[in-house]
């Protein structure tokens, strides 16, 4: 069992920057791979990143690669989302979430568990 906890969001204006973190319970942590997904008003989840079990390896949305970096901490059971030059359209609740796997997914049905959310906002 994993259980997530996400923190750092808030309202921001264009072009600014924001980092997300979710806090993790559970053994597996360190053994699973880790991914943050978002959802707009009226709009399906969608990937945004993810990491392998360690950190070696990283995949992005097209949407956000250059602009957000995720990383995680194993010795804190903690992964981050670093978003920089954030955009209207980036405007949603994000999720983390945690696969089984140690290995990168990037569809939500590949992830076991998930986090509440936490609620971006972008607008001047």
């Amino acid at each position: 069992q994993v259980q997530l906890a996400e923190s750092g969001g808030g309202v921001v204006h264009p072009g600014g920057s924001l980092r997300l973190s979710c806090a993790a319970s559970g053994r597996t942590f360190s053994t699973s791979a880790m991914g943050w997904f978002r959802q707009a008003p009226g709009k399906e989840r969608e990937f945004v990143a993810a990491s392998t079990w360690n950190g070696g390896s990283t995949r992005y949305a097209d949407s956000v690669k250059g602009r957000f970096t995720i990383s995680r901490d194993n010795a804190k059971n903690t992964v981050y989302l670093q978003m920089n030059t954030l955009k209207p359209e980036d405007t949603a609740v994000y999720y983390c979430a945690a696969r089984l796997l140690p290995f990168i997914g990037s569809k939500a049905e590949e992830y076991s568990y998930w986090g509440q959310g936490t609620q971006v906002t972008v607008s001047s």
